[in-house]
């Protein structure tokens, strides 16, 4: 996330005008417009101006990403793009502009991207990474801020559903602050689920009972004493929370704890997730209403875990539960780290 101080507003509106773009001059003109009115955080308002920046690799991606958001057009037909359903330009009868709404800004060509890229780079430390006193709230709230996961089931494959999830949590008017892509290493999240572990080998201990006795039962044709099914559970219990717990950790990271080799135990693992920072008055409780319990079969109609979950550990997203955990969580994970500027970096260094 940025919050753009002027001196980068000045340079990035500079530069989207182009010859390399195909285009029409007009809308570039009109972006260099918007980038100058809508990117300036002016004195004395409620808020400070939000800018999220997006960083996709793969191959051809500057080309497909800018299919994907389109150009302006006076005959367009609609729906394709994104700036098809998202974007706006109303004209009146003497061919003036009335309203324009680019949604979103991609660079038309390599080239470009870099320039603009190593740009915004540049800003990173100093207008980018966890946004501060970004808000003005009326005297006497008290303004919180909360975590919020999107998991690694959200990422099996090319999807639009990491945005669809974003889109539910926007209900609840809160602002994003933050966000970040984390590959979250098998340490960070043996300690982020620390708290589940205790209550897993609690909360298991009646059903380790009951399919212990049940398969000790089948295999010995003879029903097993209340005492003894009491002790299985003593028993199995604490194993079988282990095992959840050590399914969790794999589901967030990558690795089994148990199998994962002791060098990339602190190294990023295997499994994408996307952490974001919500703020507003009372966030914790309003995110958490929208996303639902974490079981999605009880989880309300209209809620993100009944819409996109399936079990109780792939169930969409995760989201604290509380002010201190969400500190406690947001620590864990580093979302304060802002890694924008050496992406970028270590990208165009290895090209």
């Amino acid at each position: 996330m940025y919050s753009p101080s002027d001196e980068l507003v000045d340079k990035y509106s500079e530069i989207v005008v182009s010859a390399g773009d195909s285009q029409d001059r007009r809308i570039q003109e009109l972006i260099k417009d918007y980038i100058n009115k809508k990117f300036r955080s002016k004195p004395g308002a409620p808020r400070k101006q939000r800018v999220m920046v997006l960083l996709l690799r793969g191959e051809d991606a500057v080309a497909k990403v800018r299919a994907v958001v389109g150009n302006f057009s006076t005959n367009r037909i609609g729906g394709e793009t994104i700036r098809d359903t998202y974007g706006d330009l109303v004209m009146d009868e003497h061919d003036n502009v009335v309203y324009f709404e680019p949604a979103v800004l991609a660079a038309p060509n390599v080239e470009e991207a870099e320039v603009k890229l190593k740009l915004w780079a540049r800003y990173a430390d100093t207008d980018g990474g966890i946004l501060h006193n970004t808000f003005v709230y009326p005297p006497g709230t008290h303004p919180e801020r909360t975590l919020v996961l999107i998991k690694p089931d959200n990422f099996r494959f090319p999807t639009g559903r990491p945005g669809n999830v974003i889109d539910f949590f926007s209900r609840t008017g809160l602002f994003i602050v933050g966000i970040k892509v984390h590959p979250m290493s098998v340490a960070e999240a043996e300690e982020f689920y620390g708290p589940v572990r205790e209550i897993l080998q609690t909360r298991l201990h009646n059903v380790a009972a009951v399919r212990a006795k049940n398969a000790l039962e089948a295999e010995f044709k003879f029903d097993m004493p209340a005492e003894v099914t009491e002790k299985l559970g003593q028993i199995f219990g604490p194993l079988l929370g282990n095992h959840q717990f050590e399914s969790i950790v794999k589901f967030m990271s990558g690795y089994l704890p148990s199998a994962c080799p002791p060098e990339q135990h602190d190294k990023p693992g295997t499994e994408t997730s996307i952490a974001l920072v919500y703020e507003g008055i009372d966030a914790v409780r309003k995110i958490r209403e929208v996303l639902g319990p974490t079981d999605p079969s009880k989880a309300p109609p209209g809620s993100i875990r009944r819409e996109f979950g399936q079990t109780i550990m792939v169930n969409a997203a995760h989201a604290s539960d509380s002010e201190d955990n969400a500190r406690r969580e947001m620590g864990i994970i580093h979302v304060d780290r802002n890694c924008f500027r050496q992406t970028v970096e270590e990208f165009y260094s290895k090209a």
